[in-house]
């Protein structure tokens, strides 16, 4: 049985989580959950779940919450805020299992904890690596801590690459859907609305999240997640539009053998395979059957650099290294949002992101703290641009 401290347990990645918790009772049991401020589906995996830490973000729910807890006679700590999410962490123990699902650059410290604590590391929290990857990769190396990803993307990698050398790889294969906006032209994606972006063609996901796969902002921090996790160069990965979401990512070899993870769209699987790596256990009942003989038809495109121009931003920021990546995450989070809000246009979110990158100094080998005045600074600098856009 292994113990797993969930963060972000119930936002998307944290639900699906819950769901292989609860199909393989036998193997996992949860611990610690940490929320934001959906308490009533925290209340429910409280109930199913029985953890001993809870956290959520407002002080106001915390206190609600234990009187909850007192009501119904449950044996649960409830903490708030950034506090209570490495309150709740902390409980971790060598070989237990830490998935970090929460959303945003907070995700760093909260695994920097569970890395201290020689805790089995399940990410889907991109920030740790694009923002927080010069701190936390070497936090890691330090404790011999493996870092195992739960998007499926960097699953797909991760598996393909078992059983071989670091010198044998040629390119990474980071497939991408392309988007909703795949076949718009510029003049098109200038009046794309709120609305529109929120409807992603292959997977269900959180807003924020299916906003940025509509940019592409997600594929681009992909692209710095598997550049740092994986050890490669940024020219070492190919991004590859395929719009079946079939094919979820490979790896090229350097005799030209190409490895691919083909499957469902669904999101349980690859975190199945991260709680229970290095071993494969049966799915859940929720997941369906996969038959090869339905794929009618894969295709795979080359990506358009010049509609979606986060990508070139990527490759930019890894180029200038160090904070720079830091900035590109915290500017682009800010963008969305302001997009989100209806005060900037479609195309003027790559366009935040770049002037950020322009605008910063970047620091090569950063410390924590370095990194999140980072993040600060390029929030508030977005901030004081969205007005002058015309």
């Amino acid at each position: 049985m292994k113990n797993i401290i969930l963060i972000g347990s119930t936002g998307s990645i944290g639900t699906q989580t819950v769901d292989i918790v609860k199909g393989h009772s036998n193997l996992f049991k949860i611990i610690g959950l940490s929320a934001g401020k959906n308490i009533e589906v925290l209340k429910e995996q409280i109930i199913e779940l029985k953890p001993k830490f809870v956290s959520v973000e407002l002080e106001e729910d915390k206190k609600k919450l234990e009187e909850w807890v007192e009501e119904k006679g449950l044996n649960c700590r409830v903490y708030s805020g950034i506090d209570g999410i490495l309150k709740v962490t902390s409980q971790g123990q060598e070989g237990d299992i830490f998935v970090n699902a929460i959303v945003g650059a907070r995700g760093i410290i909260p695994t920097l904890e569970a890395i201290k604590k020689k805790m089995k590391i399940t990410l889907a929290n991109k920030e740790t690596l694009v923002a927080g990857g010069p701190v936390v990769l070497k936090e890691a190396k330090k404790r011999n801590v493996e870092l195992i990803p739960i998007d499926s993307e960097h699953s797909a990698i991760f598996q393909c690459l078992q059983g071989s050398k670091e010198k044998e790889v040629k390119e990474l294969i980071l497939t991408c859907s392309g988007g909703p906006f795949r076949t718009f032209t510029k003049e098109q994606m200038a009046n794309v609305t709120v609305e529109q972006a929120l409807k992603h063609p292959t997977w269900n996901m959180g807003k924020m999240i299916t906003l940025d796969s509509a940019t592409l902002v997600n594929k681009s921090r992909e692209l710095i997640e598997a550049v740092r996790l994986f050890n490669v160069k940024a020219e070492q990965v190919r991004i590859v539009i395929h719009p079946q979401s079939i094919v979820h990512s490979g790896v090229k070899f350097k005799d030209e053998s190409v490895l691919l993870q083909v499957g469902p769209h669904d999101m349980r699987i690859p975190i199945q395979y991260a709680l229970s790596y290095p071993d494969r256990i049966e799915k859940i009942k929720l997941v369906q059957d996969f038959d090869l003989i339905k794929v009618k038809q894969l295709d795979f495109f080359e990506p358009d650099f010049e509609r979606f121009q986060a990508l070139p931003l990527a490759y930019k920021a890894l180029e200038m290294d160090g904070t720079a990546t830091a900035v590109f995450n915290a500017a682009a989070e800010t963008a969305t949002q302001a997009f989100i809000d209806l005060k900037i246009k479609f195309l003027q979110m790559p366009e935040l992101i770049k002037m950020a990158l322009e605008a910063h100094k970047t620091i090569k080998n950063p410390s924590l703290d370095q990194i999140l005045e980072a993040d600060k600074w390029a929030r508030s600098f977005v901030e004081s641009k969205i007005g002058g856009l015309e």
